[in-house]
């Protein structure tokens, strides 16, 4: 039974790097910059950074069969976790500190593209 919690965990843990690494060619096709990716400043772990003009965005990729249930996969306390780790991101770069920041949420279904919502949550 422990071995297949174990190998279940493997299992979505490599369908969510995959989807985060679909998500990271969707925001470079857009015009994106990707900045970095599974960044764990210490207060959590941020799925993508990309700077977009003079925007940084924060983004969560989520991989659900569909768009409700991937806007239902994070709770309010998870963004603020994404908030605090993105604050700490930050401070360790100054030269970026004159960048407007938001986050977004990007969900990653079956057989559709990437639906990214910018701007999904402030603070």
């Amino acid at each position: 039974m422990i071995g297949t919690d174990r190998h279940a965990r493997r299992r979505a843990e490599r369908r969510g790097r995959r989807a985060e690494a679909v998500a990271a060619v969707w925001l470079q096709l857009k015009g994106y910059h990707i900045l970095a990716r599974r960044a764990r400043p210490g207060a959590g772990e941020i799925d993508v950074i990309a700077r977009h003009g003079q925007t940084l965005a924060f983004i969560e990729v989520k991989r659900r069969p569909d768009l409700r249930a991937g806007l239902e996969a994070v709770p309010d306390a998870a963004w603020r976790r994404i908030s605090r780790a993105a604050a700490a991101w930050a401070s360790a770069r100054p030269g970026l500190g004159y960048l407007g920041w938001r986050y977004d949420l990007i969900v990653i279904s079956p057989w559709r593209l990437p639906r990214h919502l910018r701007d999904y949550w402030r603070p």
